[in-house]
C-alpha cells in the first residue's frame, strides 16, 4: 500500500481517474489478502492432521507394523492381539520371541534411536534403565492394573507347614523386585542377586519366616515362567527356605504349564500368576485344583511400552 501511494505522489500529473483506479487496486488487493487469511488456517489445520498420521504411518513402516513380544503363552500377548482388534490395526502382528529376545531388540532400537513397540511390564528392570513409557490404552485392551499371587497346591499345608507360613506371609514392593531384576540384568546370577537381596534385607525376610522352625532338608519345587520379574522373586523365595534347611529346586517353563504342574502337584508353589488378566485362562482351567494365597506383589501393570522419543502417546496414534 506504502509504495503505490508513493508512486501516486510522484506522479502528480496523473489524471483523477488513474488515482481512484490506483485506489481500487489496492482495495481489491486488500480484499484478497483479507479473503487469504481463513484459507491460511485451514490448509495449517490440514497440515497438522496429515502431519499426525504420517507420523503414525512412519512408526508402522519404520517397525514394519510389528509388535515385538515374548512368548506365545503369554497374557500380555493376547492382551496385545486384542488391541489389534480393538483398534482396528489391521497391517499391524504381534511377533512372539522371549523376554530376553523382546529386551536385546529394545536395547538395540535405543542405542540406534530407533523406534520399536514392544510388549511390556513392569516391574521390570527396563523402566530403571532406559526412558520408556507406556501407549494409553483407552479401549481397555490391556485391563487395569495387577497382582501377582501366590499359588500352592492343594494339600501343601499339611505336608510342608513351615513352607506353607512362609509363602502365605511372602509380600514385597516393586522397587524390591526391580532391584533384584536390574542386579541379574547387569551380570549377576539369580541366586548370587537373590542372596545378596535377602542379606540386605534382614527385616523383611523375619517377616516372612516369623515363627516359622527350620526343617532338615524337605524338598520342595517351584514352577516359574521365565520373565525377569519371576526369576528375581523365585530365587528370593527360593533363597530364603533355602535358609530354613529346604532342599529347593526350580523349574522353568511356559505359562500353562507352570499352572498344570502346580495344579496336579508336579510342582509344591509358584509366585508368578499375574492377575487377573494376564493369567485369566490358565487360572480358569485349573481353578479348584490349587491354593490361591493371595497377592504377593500389587500394582503390576502389562500393555505396549515404546521408548520415550517415539512420536505416539497412544495405541490409537498406531491407526
Amino acid at each position: 500500500m506504502m509504495k503505490t501511494w508513493k508512486r501516486a505522489g510522484i506522479a502528480a500529473g496523473l489524471s483523477l481517474s488513474l488515482v481512484l483506479a490506483a485506489c481500487g487496486a489496492e482495495e481489491d488487493e486488500e480484499d484478497t489478502t483479507e479473503g487469504e487469511a481463513p484459507e491460511e488456517t485451514e490448509e495449517n489445520g490440514a497440515d497438522e492432521g496429515s502431519n499426525e498420521e504420517e507420523a503414525a504411518g512412519n512408526i508402522g513402516e519404520e517397525v514394519d507394523y510389528t509388535i515385538t513380544g515374548i512368548d506365545a503363552g503369554a497374557g500380555v500377548m493376547a492382551a496385545a492381539e486384542q488391541a489389534i482388534e480393538d483398534y482396528e490395526l489391521e497391517d499391524w502382528s504381534v511377533q512372539p520371541s522371549s523376554s530376553a529376545a523382546m529386551t536385546s531388540a529394545l536395547d538395540d532400537a535405543i542405542a540406534n534411536e530407533e523406534p520399536i513397540i514392544v510388549t511390556g511390564w513392569n516391574p521390570h528392570w527396563k523402566f530403571a534403565v532406559h526412558d520408556l513409557k507406556y501407549l494409553e490404552d483407552p479401549e481397555g485392551s490391556f485391563g487395569e492394573a495387577e497382582d501377582i499371587h501366590t499359588l500352592v497346591r492343594s494339600d501343601l499345608e499339611a505336608d510342608m507347614p513351615e513352607a506353607y507360613q512362609v509363602l502365605d506371609n511372602f509380600y514385597w514392593e516393586g522397587e524390591d523386585m526391580e532391584e533384584v531384576m536390574l542386579e541379574v540384568n547387569e551380570g549377576t546370577e539369580p541366586e548370587e542377586a537373590a542372596r545378596a537381596w535377602v542379606d540386605e534385607n534382614e527385616d523383611m525376610v523375619s517377616e516372612w519366616t516369623e515363627g516359622v522352625e527350620e526343617v532338615d532338608g524337605e524338598q520342595i519345587t517351584f514352577a516359574f515362567v521365565a520373565w525377569d520379574s519371576e526369576i528375581a522373586s523365585t530365587n528370593v523365595v527360593a533363597t530364603v527356605l533355602s535358609d530354613l534347611g529346604y532342599e529347593v529346586e526350580t523349574n522353568s517353563m511356559e505359562a500353562p504349564i507352570m499352572f498344570g504342574a502346580v495344579a496336579e502337584d508336579e510342582a509344591d508353589a509358584m509366585v508368578a500368576a499375574w492377575l487377573p488378566a494376564t493369567h485369566e485362562q490358565y487360572y480358569n482351567d485349573y481353578e479348584g485344583e490349587f491354593e490361591d494365597l493371595g497377592a504377593n506383589l500389587e500394582g503390576a501393570k502389562i500393555g505396549l511400552v515404546v521408548p520415550e522419543y517415539v512420536e505416539a502417546d497412544s495405541i490409537e496414534d498406531l491407526q
